[in-house]
């Protein structure tokens, strides 16, 4: 699996699907490995061996990394959600609040919620299929439900706004 790892401003691909993982394809003799029951992982390079720990952020593919105390925010996308987010366009904050796109045409299948209710960022709200797979469109953003302007088995645009908050 590839991602498009970014760190402040640096932006990097990671290949994880050999036998050791390659950055911007240039193989590095690295592990990852958890500690059970704990967010602190073991990062192994070469002879150097550090502990940090890595947590969730609030949004898909966020990550809080504390190294040595330091805070780092990362990202981690996979190829297809950063292909979804490609085609989504911008989504978040316009003149009517905070909304939900639709990344490319479609059918919506469900609606996971309903006007006046509360969402936290990166709760479900629409599961939209397209080309033969299902994906579920979180909220970007914590906030009520001020519309939904979809239904299951209506068929949407790519960009169509689906779900409103504020």
């Amino acid at each position: 699996m590839k991602y498009e790892v970014s760190v402040g401003e640096r932006t990097m691909e990671v290949d994880l699907s050999g036998p050791l993982p390659r950055v911007n394809g240039r193989e590095i003799k690295a592990r990852l490995d958890t500690i059970p029951g704990t967010p602190v992982r073991l990062l192994r390079m070469d002879q150097l061996s550090q502990a940090l720990i890595a947590t969730r952020g609030t949004s898909e593919g966020e990550w809080r990394i504390t190294l040595n105390g330091r805070p780092i925010m990362a990202t981690a996308l996979d190829e297809r959600t950063r292909a979804i987010r490609c085609l989504a366009g911008p989504s978040g904050e316009t003149g009517k609040g905070k909304t939900v796109l639709a990344p490319m045409p479609g059918l919506v299948t469900r609606v996971l919620v309903e006007p006046g209710a509360s969402v936290s960022a990166g709760e479900g709200v629409v599961v939209v299929e397209a080309m033969k797979m299902e994906n579920e469109l979180k909220s970007p953003a914590q906030g009520t439900v001020a519309q939904v302007l979809v239904q299951a088995g209506q068929t949407v645009e790519k960009g169509a706004l689906l779900v409103v908050l504020e």
